[in-house]
C-alpha cells in the first residue's frame, strides 16, 4: 500500500481581503478565508447547495502573490495540507482549529491567470 499523505485541493472564492504580516524574522505570511460550494440533490431529488468556509495560510512568495492579487470574491485554487493549531482563550480554555497551509495557488477568474508554487 502506498503512503497516504496529508493533501487537500480546493477551488473557491476568497471571503475576505487577506491579512498579510511581515514577521520580525523577515518571513511574510498571508491569512484569509475561502468559500467552496457543494452542489447535490437531496433525497427528494431537489438541488441543494452548501457553502463551506476554510481558513487558509500562505507563506513566503505565495504570501507576496496573495497580497498583490487576491481580493474578496477572487476565484482561487489552492493545493496544500491541513494543519491543526491551538490557542488559549481569555478564560484559559484551549481551542483548536484547522487551516489549509497553501503549497501552490492558482488565481482564476480573470484574463490574468497565475500559477505559483511555494
Amino acid at each position: 500500500m502506498k503512503t497516504i499523505k496529508n493533501h487537500v485541493q480546493l477551488i473557491g472564492n476568497i471571503g475576505q481581503d487577506p491579512q498579510v504580516t511581515n514577521l520580525e524574522n523577515g518571513k511574510i505570511v498571508a491569512q484569509f478565508s475561502m468559500a467552496t460550494n457543494e452542489n447535490y440533490k437531496d433525497a427528494k431529488g431537489e438541488k441543494q447547495s452548501e457553502t463551506h468556509w476554510h481558513s487558509v495560510v500562505a507563506w513566503g512568495k505565495l504570501a507576496t502573490i496573495i497580497e498583490k492579487y487576491a481580493v474578496v470574491g477572487k476565484q482561487i485554487a489552492i493545493e496544500g495540507k491541513l494543519a491543526q493549531r491551538s490557542y488559549e482563550t481569555k478564560e484559559g480554555e484551549k481551542r483548536y482549529y484547522t487551516e489549509v497551509v497553501a503549497r501552490e495557488i492558482l488565481l482564476l477568474g480573470s484574463k490574468m491567470v497565475s500559477n505559483h508554487k511555494n
